[in-house]
């Protein structure tokens, strides 16, 4: 699945694409294994890949062993640029029901602060994301570098905003393999 995954890097909409296990992830709320990332650049060639039939055909092959799945697409006023070897964050906020565009506004801007090379957005294909609707994304060199970060900073660093806010989050941190 995961050779057959990385291989959709040959379609034309596709500007990254890397897909592997999970080195860590933070949250009782999930046992998700692998992450798949992919960037496009736009919202256009993300629907054009959606529907390109070597993806879907990749998929119905692999539906029967994915014992569950989750997206999260979300488009980014700058993103760093992860090179073979780095370290990746991917933080997933989830916010309690009736949190108005206003909130989401606001706490959007309090994580894009944080950091520099730290990157979110708001999700746009909501179906797909069991509720997350807010994404924050950290590259690092590598595993020292990320690892001396705690995974909750983004978290802890918003508390003051979120925690009226907030339902729950996910961290996960993956590498992206060397070729």
């Amino acid at each position: 699945m995961i050779n057959g995954m990385n291989g959709l890097i040959s379609l034309d909409p596709v500007l990254h694409l890397t897909a592997g296990p999970i080195l860590r992830i933070r949250s009782p709320l999930s046992s998700f294994t692998h992450v798949f990332h992919s960037r496009y650049a736009s919202k256009e060639d993300l629907a054009a890949y959606a529907v390109h039939p070597t993806h879907v055909a990749m998929i119905k092959a692999n539906q029967p062993i994915c014992e569950d799945v989750m997206a999260v697409d979300w488009v980014f006023d700058h993103a760093p640029d992860p090179q073979a070897g780095s370290a990746m964050r991917v933080t997933l906020f989830k916010l309690k029901e009736g949190v108005g565009e206003g909130v989401r506004g606001e706490i959007l801007g309090s994580i894009k602060g944080l950091k520099d090379g730290f990157s979110c957005g708001e999700n746009i294909s909501p179906d797909r994301a069991k509720g997350f609707s807010i994404a924050a994304l950290a590259v690092f060199q590598g595993v020292n570098e990320m690892e001396a970060v705690d995974a909750e900073f983004v978290v802890d660093l918003c508390k003051d905003k979120l925690q009226d806010y907030l339902d729950s989050f996910i961290v996960v941190d993956f590498l992206l393999p060397s070729p």
